[in-house]
């Protein structure tokens, strides 16, 4: 306990506000000479009439005025009647109020609590309380003191209020002495703690854990983090050396350690290519599932419907186009087949291919849903269209189990309502998603999935629109040649260029592409700024926070995310008197604020200001405006396109500054006018790709503003980075055997 803190001990006489997720408070509280005042924290589950001892300081609210900041406290349970009364009666417990909570202490007397506990059959003897309400008002009395008890105990590890609850919801009511035995129990996905806080934990118990706990987390630790870098498996030699510097053990012992994890399953050891990998259970079961369900389509391919030249070309009229051969070719194979894969860079037909798909889908009277990974994508998706797309956590209607796990409601038994679904952007498509996706299509549906075969692969784990290509088991249409009206765009004709491995044309002053010489970090960042705040907007009537993106290869250096979005935020959103703030670390998160979400989170409420429709979930790449923030309730209302999201402080760890964004996180978007600062890039992100994809996110202005020579570095080095996974070695071999 921090012994500069104050200490106030008193009454807490009622609850203003309290986030039952977070368990951040506000409550009215009074001490023994009769002060009343105001205290704000986490204090989960507190209710009016307890008494408590709050540690913390005295703030000055700006507008809430002299508030007590508590850090921790300790509570002391209810023991006299009236007491118990006050409890009951405030609420805490769902479906007790005063009526119900006057009856059971004329009733049980100072026992309350104990019947409560420990003897709920008696509380059915009170009217208007069955024997079944008696069992659920005892779960949750039960539960209120559980989890308030675990994190008070928990408090010396600095565990939060979520945290306590996930604890309580996997764990139970035992859950300290789990841990106290074994720390790394903490690891479990369901639970979600890092490996380093469970080793800070452990390091603190008066007895160390059995190397039996430690040496599998650590093994699950590193092959978890490989899947943040896309990694579905790793080859076993692989996966030994970074084991063994983690734990600081000899290889015999890793190496064992793994073969137990093997044969109970924790693990899953198949041969792919001719090599020993290492797979978690749920990625094995993704690739595996993926497989399995693209051959089925193979096997059983939808019924098609024959495409004549008449049909083309009455397409043609419509759409006001010619197309060329491979564009029919991929026109007649959708149609025909109920089968493709479209790939192909800017400006070479996709999207007008894709117009002629839908309307032919249509006049067959098929129902089609369009679907695309990130919000952007969709509602781009959407006005090319003209049709409504969604996000495919959204066609597959995703829910959240209690340890927030995603639960997608369309599946094999509730499969998609549509005959024909058509995926854009499927380079963004990690593996676990893409598998749910195939589970949920019906029997007989047409499948086409849009993808740029030179994008980078997705953020999470898998490499799925190469290893289709690759393994060549699907129909597949490469559009190559560049529309004519197209190649008046430099922004396509020089992303051609870069993905071909030649210089782009950075001579011309007249088009959509220019290049900037800003040799020096400084001199590029200042750049940046004065494209942001004002060349731009008095030039072409941008917008800095809807229309201009700034893309950047790295999150560190003058150029890099991290600096230019506090360069970007003082110089857009200036600190102002009418603006609130939050403080998280050492970002600061104001109201004007250009904001992404950085996790999936299924947790947080949207509500759609075009339909009024209401939802849940806000995903990864997610760019937004902080339009509202209420520092007493602990929240913030951050607006994504038409959905705005109700956001409590805690999940301010999932988002950052957007003024300035990395190219994998704008991975699925476009935007009017792009900016790529380019100087001081490390080797291992100056690669052709990562450029390739950064210039194709630019619809109608792309500046890149740095050196000559690290331009012509990232065009010439074609490496790109390695990925295990073993999509394609399952779809040539028919998939493993290890279930």
């Amino acid at each position: 306990m921090n012994d500069e803190l104050e200490i106030i001990e008193g009454l807490v006489e009622s609850v203003t506000y309290q986030n039952t997720e977070t368990g951040y408070t506000v409550l009215d509280f009074s001490t023994g000479d009769g002060e009343l005042f105001t205290a704000v924290g986490t204090m989960l589950s507190l209710a009016a009439g307890e008494k408590v001892r709050l540690h913390g300081s005295w703030t000055v609210h700006a507008s809430y005025g002299k508030q007590f900041k508590v850090e921790s406290f300790e509570w002391e349970r209810p023991k006299t009647v009236e007491d118990q009364y006050n409890y009951l009666a405030s609420g805490a417990i769902k479906g007790i109020r005063e009526g119900i909570a006057r009856r059971l202490v004329e009733e049980f007397g100072e026992a309350t609590f104990d019947v409560l506990e420990n003897d709920p059959e008696r509380l059915a003897k009170i009217k208007g309380i069955s024997k079944e309400r008696a069992k659920e008002i005892s779960v949750l009395f039960k539960e209120q003191f559980a989890v308030r008890e675990i994190l008070i105990a928990l408090e010396k590890y600095s565990m939060t209020a979520s945290e306590c609850l996930k604890l309580y919801n996997v764990l139970g009511a035992r859950a300290v002495d789990h841990i106290e035995r074994n720390p790394y129990i903490l690891c479990d996905e369901r639970i979600g703690i890092g490996f380093e806080r469970a080793e800070t934990i452990a390091s603190k118990l008066p007895q160390q854990p059995d190397k039996g706990y430690r040496i599998p987390a650590g093994i699950l630790y590193v092959i978890r983090r490989n899947l943040m870098n896309g990694h579905t498996c790793l080859p076993r030699e692989k996966l030994l050396p970074p084991c063994c510097d983690l734990l600081q053990e000899d290889m015999s012992d890793v190496e064992a350690s793994i073969d137990e994890m093997i044969s109970k399953k924790q693990l899953i050891a198949e041969n792919v290519y001719g090599r020993d990998f290492v797979f978690l259970p749920e990625m094995y079961k993704a690739e595996l599932s993926a497989a399995k369900n693209l051959l089925f389509f193979k096997r059983f391919p939808p019924s098609g419907t024959r495409v004549t030249d008449v049909d083309i070309q009455k397409a043609e009229v419509i759409g006001g186009i010619c197309y060329n051969e491979k564009q029919k070719t991929a026109i007649r194979t959708a149609v025909e087949q109920g089968l493709l894969i479209l790939t192909g860079g800017p400006g070479t037909g996709k999207t007008t291919t894709l117009r002629a798909i839908l309307r032919l889908f249509e006049l067959e009277g098929l129902e089609v849903a369009l679907a695309a990974p990130t919000g952007r994508a969709a509602k781009r998706m959407s006005e090319l269209t003209g049709r409504e797309a969604k996000t495919i956590h959204r066609l597959l209607e995703v829910e959240w189990d209690k340890n927030d796990r995603p639960v997608f409601q369309r599946n094999k038994r509730n499969p998609i309502d549509a005959n024909a679904v058509i995926v854009d952007e499927l380079s963004m498509v990690d593996i676990s998603v893409f598998s749910s996706f195939l589970e949920a299509l019906p029997i007989g549906c047409r499948l086409v999935m849009v993808g740029d075969y030179d994008q980078l692969p997705p953020v999470g784990p898998g490499n799925v629109l190469h290893d289709l290509i690759e393994s060549g088991i699907m129909p597949i249409v490469k559009l190559d040649e560049v529309f004519r009206q197209a190649m008046e765009s430099l922004i396509v004709t020089n992303a051609h260029k870069i993905v071909n491995g030649e210089m782009p044309d950075i001579s011309r002053h007249d088009k959509d592409f220019f290049f900037m010489e800003r040799p020096y970090p400084a001199d590029a960042a200042s750049t940046v700024g004065e494209l942001c705040v004002k060349r731009l907007p008095d030039a072409y009537k941008y917008t800095p926070i809807e229309d201009i993106q700034v893309i950047c290869p790295s999150r560190i250096g003058e150029t890099g995310t991290k600096s230019l979005n506090k360069m970007l935020q003082q110089l857009l959103n200036p600190a102002r008197k009418d603006k609130k703030e939050h403080r998280f670390g050492d970002r600061i998160f104001r109201e004007g604020d250009k904001l992404m979400q950085i996790k999936n989170n299924y947790d947080i409420c949207w509500e759609s200001k075009t339909d009024s429709q209401e939802g849940m979930g806000v995903f990864n790449g997610d760019i937004g405006v902080l339009e509202k923030l209420d520092p007493v309730a602990g929240a913030m209302e951050i607006r994504f396109d038409d959905r705005v999201a109700q956001y409590p402080f805690e999940f301010s760890v999932q988002l950052e500054h957007a003024y300035a964004v990395t190219v994998h996180k704008s991975q699925g978007s476009e935007f009017k006018a792009v900016i790529i600062p380019m100087t001081g890039i490390i080797d291992k992100l100056a690669y052709r790709n990562l450029l390739y994809t950064a210039v194709t996110r630019a619809r109608e202005m792309l500046i890149i503003v740095g050196s000559r020579g690290q331009l012509y570095r990232m065009v010439e080095n074609n490496v790109k980075a390695k990925r295990y996974s073993a999509l394609k070695s399952f779809l040539l071999t028919e998939g493993g055997d290890a279930f």
